[in-house]
């Protein structure tokens, strides 16, 4: 793992590579992280998915409140003034600025030796809405957009990231927790008609029986086998993505 730093309009995000060794050419993904921010189990996720021959960027979104800023999976649960932080941090974050983040991160990952001019993401929890709205916002260079238990992908805010659908040149795929109080019937049915009506290039799976969280490895919903299917689907859309 490679610890960078990369300058943004408001500060410098610590941000965390992964990538095969020896290798050159390497399409660029960018991992959006999960609520509880970045630690060692995404970045075991973000390894595995480099392996597969990506170089793999992993932002601190929280980079502005403090570097490698992470909370421990039981703080979802727990109530108590580590649990308001981390949904204050939450709530701190929109499309607009993390827009604005990830557009010094392809600045970053599209001028390395190494890598290739085009990018896909991948978002998780929180993630979700910043990977599609990154798929809206950098079209020409974003080939592949993925999120998984996302939440806030259609809402009625001003920047809910289904309004770029038509921006969107994009393979994508949704992968819903099939037990999700952050993930609404209407909400997957209005992304779902957002998509088609654009005529965009789309999977949207439903995973049964699992709940929200189940592909992080330290997540409390973690659900093995429900995490090794969202891996093959992952690496599915990175491969015809590319």
């Amino acid at each position: 793992m490679d610890e960078i730093e990369i300058t943004t309009n408001d500060g410098v995000a610590d941000c965390y590579a992964f990538y095969p060794e020896n290798a050159n050419n390497l399409p660029s993904v960018i991992f959006y992280m999960d609520v509880m921010g970045v630690r060692d189990s995404l970045f075991q996720m973000a390894q595995r998915i480099a392996d597969q021959g990506y170089y793999v960027l992993v932002p601190n979104l929280y980079y502005r409140k403090a570097r490698k800023l992470s909370f421990p999976p039981s703080t979802v649960k727990e109530s108590g003034p580590r649990r308001d932080e981390m949904f204050q941090l939450l709530q701190s974050l929109d499309l607009e600025m993390v827009m604005s983040d990830t557009s010094a991160f392809l600045e970053f990952l599209l001028a390395k030796d190494n890598t290739t001019n085009k990018a896909a993401t991948v978002g998780y929890c929180m993630g979700g809405p910043f990977s599609l709205g990154a798929a809206g916002t950098f079209s020409d260079q974003i080939v592949g957009a993925a999120t998984f238990h996302g939440a806030r992908l259609a809402t009625e805010k001003p920047d809910s990231p289904h309004l770029l659908a038509p921006n969107i040149k994009a393979k994508l795929y949704i992968g819903i927790a099939g037990i999700d109080p952050h993930f609404s019937n209407e909400e997957k049915d209005k992304l779902d008609n957002t998509l088609k009506n654009n005529t965009i290039d789309y999977t949207m799976k439903v995973y049964p029986n699992v709940k929200h969280g189940f592909t992080v490895l330290d997540s409390p919903a973690y659900d093995k086998e429900g995490s090794e299917e969202h891996f093959k689907a992952l690496f599915n859309l990175l491969e015809k993505s590319f």
